[in-house]
């Protein structure tokens, strides 16, 4: 087993989940576990300039240039989160070792199946290696995949140092998965000029667009009696509340869209005929397109107030981040850099716009203009999730040459 397959494994089992609800910074103290073995390992390895951020849970390294360095000036930062989302479980997680696939359908716990005939790019990877969890929980991949291969690069550059490289900066973050992964962060810590966050899927892929995304909390006022004399009085808040959603574009939702397209997404409803809850994201990569959704839902808004009542609907929008592409036109070289050092592995780069964010996309908008490359896992955020052992070793021959 190559070693950054055993330190894949390792960081897998620390439950590292963080919390959209918690209010606080890190959303969970367990992350600060793997925060911590982290800040060890690098100790360990003898980088010197080291630190464990021991209130909100970052871990900056930096290594100066090797002796003979002559290239572009500026250190480079890799960076990726360490926690796992709060979509799925991530208590308990048992990696799941599937040697030499042979193509065919992958049984797991709790009656989760991996077919190739719907997970389609499982059919890329016979004879390699596929790492799941047991089926119960999610495995991890993100972004502990893109962790263990940016700790692996490291230890290479320190086992080896006849590899000439560049300055280099490393930071692993927590609360990414909720948005907030930047939220504490230390540029000054950081110290970094331009560089990558090691956060996304099938190896290859590479990214320096993404989502304008916001949060869209809709709170729906009714006004309760005894159902028994109802008539001409009641207004269920969970009854019109299937209207809002309704009146929304029925093609702009995540299950109709890829590429380029927006979407709405209903994420949770609740409530009772008093008071209704819904809670939406709004994603578009297109700055003018992400506007005319966040004002479609205010617009909706106010078509039903005047149908039920002014103040009936309430819509709250708050920004979250938005493209990166517009942070990345005056560093290009960073996409071209990232492009050659694919195929000197061996792989042909797929560049395609992220339906997503990363911490790249803030830290671009902090100053640090920072696209995305791939780890190798695939069907982030569930029990289907898996990564293949070979993509991760490409991985660190990818950062390698980068840190080149």
């Amino acid at each position: 087993m190559s070693p950054v397959v055993e330190r894949f494994l390792r960081y897998v089992k620390i439950d590292t989940q963080s919390s959209e609800t918690s209010g606080t910074h890190p959303s969970t103290q367990k992350q600060k576990n793997l925060a911590h073995l982290l800040f060890t390992e690098l100790r360990k390895m003898g980088i010197q300039d080291v630190t464990f951020d021991e209130e909100c849970g970052y871990v900056y390294a930096h290594l100066p240039a090797s002796d003979g360095y002559t290239g572009r000036e500026g250190t480079l930062l890799f960076m990726s989160h360490m926690d796992t989302a709060p979509s799925a479980s991530g208590t308990d997680v048992k990696p799941v070792i599937h040697e030499n696939y042979d193509g065919g359908v992958l049984t797991l716990n709790g009656g989760t199946v991996l077919n190739p005939e719907q997970f389609t790019s499982l059919k890329k990877y016979v004879g390699q290696t596929i790492i799941t969890s047991d089926g119960t929980t999610l495995l991890g991949a993100d972004d502990k995949a893109g962790v263990a291969e940016i700790m692996q690069m490291v230890e290479e550059l320190v086992k080896h140092p006849e590899k000439v490289h560049r300055p280099l900066s490393i930071c692993f973050t927590p609360d990414e998965e909720i948005g907030e992964g930047t939220e504490c962060i230390s540029l000054e810590k950081l110290a970094a000029d331009f560089g990558y966050t090691v956060d996304g899927d099938e190896l290859g892929s590479l990214e320096y667009e993404n989502f304008n995304a916001a949060s869209a909390e809709v709170t729906v006022h009714g006004r309760l009696v005894h159902p028994g004399s109802a008539k001409g009085i009641m207004v269920n808040a969970c009854r019109i509340a299937f209207e809002f959603e309704q009146l929304l574009p029925a093609y702009q939702k995540p299950e109709f869209t890829d590429g380029y397209e927006g979407f709405f997404y209903l994420d949770q409803i609740s409530g009772d005929t008093e008071e209704a809850h819904l809670s939406y994201i709004i994603r578009d990569h297109d700055r003018n397109l992400f506007e005319q959704k966040k004002a479609l839902m205010q617009s909706v808004a106010a078509f039903l107030n005047q149908k039920y009542g002014d103040g009936t609907f309430e819509v709250e929008c708050k920004n979250q981040y938005f493209n990166m592409k517009e942070k990345l036109e005056n560093a290009m070289f960073l996409v071209d850099d990232a492009k050659e050092a694919f195929r000197k592995a061996g792989v042909e780069p797929n560049v395609q716009p992220i339906r997503g964010g990363t911490d790249g996309a803030m830290l671009s908008y902090m100053g640090i203009p920072c696209p995305n490359l791939s780890t190798g896992g695939q069907n982030f955020h569930g029990r289907y999730e898996f990564v293949v052992a070979e993509s991760m070793e490409k991985m660190v021959e990818v950062l390698l040459t980068l840190s080149e």
